[in-house]
């Protein structure tokens, strides 16, 4: 009887320790969490020029990852699932700063031609570069009227010309604005003229930009059977669920259907790749 009652103490003791010690760390990593996405969220938000309160953000992201598996639950009957798309759902804002830089960054490649050429049409009229910047970024829209902007507010506070493109260059890391920061850069250094410089830029731009529509409007088919190719099987296995769920639920509750998902997922992620590198072609 002593046994027993000197078991059923250490059972319970060691039941209270495992509680509270997994309601600490929860509660630490929740902490991390919410610090990391806020401070991630508010950098982010703010190198695109979009400000939204990092915290209502947070809180959409947390009901979002506590409603995403209770859905797939209801759905699908599994929380294994729901549990990994909670995890997929955690780390997609991520990706999702990722894919709003680079769009946003290749609407300022776009705008750069057009941006060029009312510089060097306003310098050849007689205003001096500063005044024609700010025509440009008066007349033309966002994203490269908010860079524009930011530049000549750092020029005003006193940083210096090649300084401030420079910081617009960490903003903006693409090639074809790497060549406009270094022809205004040698054109404003050792002198020219930069009217004559700027206009050659936009030519040339222009005609690169061409370039890379045409071969994206030859590859969309080969961008388009990618796509196709790797969502058939997911889309099958759908259709194969619902008219065969006993057999079909085996590879969401059993640890081996887990390893054939896996598997299955990236054979299909190298598959993806494999051809979006097969289409991608450098100009």
């Amino acid at each position: 009887m002593d046994d027993i009652l000197f078991i059923l103490c250490c059972t319970f003791i060691s039941v209270v320790l495992l509680v509270w010690s997994l309601r600490h760390l929860s509660a630490r990593w929740a902490k991390i969490y919410q610090e990391r996405f806020t401070v991630n969220a508010k950098v982010n938000l703010a190198e695109m020029f979009m400000f939204i309160e990092p915290q209502q953000l947070f809180i959409i992201n947390i009901v979002t990852i506590l409603t995403g598996p209770l859905l797939i639950w209801l759905v699908v009957g599994s929380w294994t699932l729901g549990i990994i798309i909670s995890v997929i759902l955690a780390f997609l804002p991520r990706f999702a700063y990722r894919f709003l830089h680079a769009r946003r960054r290749r609407k300022f490649v776009h705008q750069l031609p057009d941006g060029l050429n009312m510089i060097a049409t306003s310098m050849q009229s007689g205003a001096n570069l500063n005044t024609a910047i700010e025509t440009m970024a008066d007349e033309m829209d966002a994203p490269i009227k908010h860079e524009f902007h930011l530049f000549l507010r750092e020029q005003r506070l006193g940083v210096e010309f090649n300084t401030a493109m420079d910081n617009m260059f960490q903003r903006i890391p693409e090639e074809e604005f790497q060549l406009v920061v270094s022809g205004m850069q040698i054109s404003r250094d050792v002198g020219g003229n930069l009217a004559e410089v700027l206009s050659r830029l936009s030519d040339t731009l222009r005609r690169k930009i061409e370039m890379e529509g045409k071969i994206n409007s030859l590859t969309a088919q080969g961008r388009l059977q990618g796509i196709v190719m790797t969502a058939m099987p997911i889309f099958i296995a759908i259709v194969l669920y619902q008219m065969e769920p006993q057999t079909m639920g085996r590879l969401i509750s059993e640890p081996m259907g887990w390893a054939v998902i896996v598997i299955a997922s990236l054979m299909l992620i190298c598959g993806y790749m494999s051809i979006r590198k097969i289409v991608s072609i450098d100009v």
